[in-house]
């Protein structure tokens, strides 16, 4: 397993750096913004299992020809005291590396989960307040608040849509349907399991580039998904007109999902959680939505609307094959490296 460990340390350096980089440059995202999902949930995964999966290779090479019989030596040596001599300083530096690795990611997962929903209980609960539920729409709540704000907050059945009154008397009725399939669109393809995700990541590891370039991306791509679902009813430029209002607001549209991310309710919660100690909070009638989010909200915004403005035509669907069998194939070589016996020596 000698060449095995360095080939998917460099594969996870490849994944970690320069793969992320020409991702977040490339321009074709935007004309198959699923594909592009798809794409960087693949590198997400393909370089955690290398980057964990180096460090527990080079440590169980003595033992094991691979993944699966390395562990199995390993466990005899934990449970049934077999000899530890073939495991020299090194290989267990790099085994504990990979122990501490995995349970770092894994309590970050669940702490980050656990933080956004402790953040939507409590905004469940001034929403109950603040809010009442609006006649235009089922799972609707209406804000007293002048500002135009639109934006889901996920939960299951509990899930909503908050708008703001000052929001539903600017728009007209076709905007305010192509707001509402915007955010439902959100809620119905759980878009906030993808944002826990990609938070959680980036919080674990923020030196990484790949974090916040996936991140950014994956915010901007789940909006043009929504997007794509409200123009399916509604036309162009009703849609356009619609984000122009809800960008129109004091908070640069923060605040509204429809102007460059979930919402408080949902982006703005994990970005908060993704950079917790530089996001002071804007109080919108005590719903609170972080400030950093303005920027990458701002930047959502404007490539969305370029994009309505500047249709492109789908991706081939050869050119999506091609992405389609680079992430199968970004999946299945690490993974293959791991427990294939002897694959490389």
């Amino acid at each position: 397993m000698f060449w095995t460990s360095y080939l998917l340390a460099v594969l996870a350096i490849v994944l970690a750096w320069p793969v992320p980089i020409l991702l977040s440059r490339a321009s074709w995202p935007a004309r198959s913004p699923f594909t592009a999902m798809l794409l960087w949930q693949a590198i997400a995964l393909a370089g955690g299992l290398s980057m964990i999966g180096a460090m527990l290779v080079y440590g169980l090479e003595p033992i094991g020809d691979n993944l699966i019989s390395g562990l199995r030596g390993l466990a005899g040596m934990v449970l049934f005291n077999a000899p530890t001599t073939a495991l020299g300083f090194w290989h267990l530096f790099a085994l504990s590396a990979a122990a501490l690795l995995t349970a770092h990611l894994v309590f970050t997962l669940l702490l980050t989960y656990y933080k956004i929903e402790r953040q939507r209980r409590r905004h469940r609960e001034l929403l109950a307040l603040l809010a009442a539920p609006s006649a235009a729409a089922a799972r609707t709540v209406v804000i007293s608040h002048d500002s135009p704000v639109a934006y889901c907050l996920p939960g299951g059945a509990r899930s909503v849509t908050v708008l703001s009154d000052g929001l539903m008397a600017a728009l007209e009725p076709a905007e305010l349907r192509a707001v509402l399939s915007h955010e439902n669109a959100h809620l119905n393809q759980r878009h906030h399991l993808l944002l826990w995700a990609f938070a959680a990541w980036r919080q674990a590891l923020p030196w990484l580039p790949t974090t916040r370039l996936a991140q950014e991306a994956v915010n901007s791509l789940i909006e043009m998904l929504a997007d794509d679902v409200a123009l399916k009813t509604e036309s162009k430029a009703t849609l356009i007109k619609a984000i122009a209002i809800v960008a129109s607001g004091p908070t640069g549209g923060m605040a509204g999902g429809m102007a460059g991310g979930m919402g408080a309710g949902m982006a703005g919660s994990m970005a908060a959680d993704a950079t917790p100690s530089t996001h002071p909070s804007l109080t919108l009638d005590g719903l609170e939505a972080p400030t950093g989010a303005v920027s990458g909200s701002a930047r959502t915004t404007i490539s969305r609307v370029s994009r309505l403005l500047s249709p492109q035509p789908q991706l081939p669907a050869a050119a999506r094959g091609m992405v389609l069998a680079g992430c199968a194939l970004l999946l299945a070589l690490p993974t293959a490296l791991l427990i294939v016996p002897g694959l490389l020596g």
